[in-house]
């Protein structure tokens, strides 16, 4: 499935790293940026995520929340999240539904993995509709963080 800007964001329900459940459909009202990554403690995740870090103060002046996610279990996410400082919430999409939802799963990753979350990034808004998206088949790079920025600005 692929979504587009316009649609409406598919729900989930997925623990975060304080194995508290996170629901999409219950921060209606909200403006939310997703961010779906392939995996914890690798280098480009490390860097992605580090620079949204250094950076929240962005997201939450333009009133969005920022959720990371990632098929790793929460248990490891929460050792990520702590080693790293991040300050932002991480959910752990383990059985992969969230990543397969929106479009964002690698049938094969690195070294033979199957069903990893591809780098990728959806804005949605607070009546839950897709405003920015991006996935991304090469895991190498981020995504566009300027547009996303500028998108924020609209919806604010």
């Amino acid at each position: 499935m692929s979504l587009r800007i316009g649609d409406k964001a598919p729900d989930f329900t997925l623990p975060d790293t304080e194995k508290q459940e996170v629901t999409l459909s219950s921060l209606k009202g909200e403006n939310v940026l997703l961010l779906f990554f392939p995996l914890a403690f690798t280098s480009v995740c490390t860097k992605e995520l580090c620079s949204v870090r250094d950076n929240l103060s962005q997201y939450n002046d333009a009133h969005v929340r920022v959720l990371g996610i990632s098929v790793d279990s929460p248990f490891t996410l929460a050792k990520f999240k702590a080693e790293q400082g991040l300050n932002f919430s991480l959910l752990s999409d383990f059985n992969k539904t969230a990543s397969a939802d929106y479009g964002s799963l690698y049938e094969t990753f690195a070294l033979g993995m199957k069903g990893v979350s591809k780098r990728s990034a959806f804005l949605i808004d607070k009546e839950g509709i897709v405003r920015y998206a991006e996935v991304l088949e090469n895991a190498g790079e981020v995504p566009d963080f300027d547009a996303i920025r500028g998108e924020m600005a609209k919806i604010g």
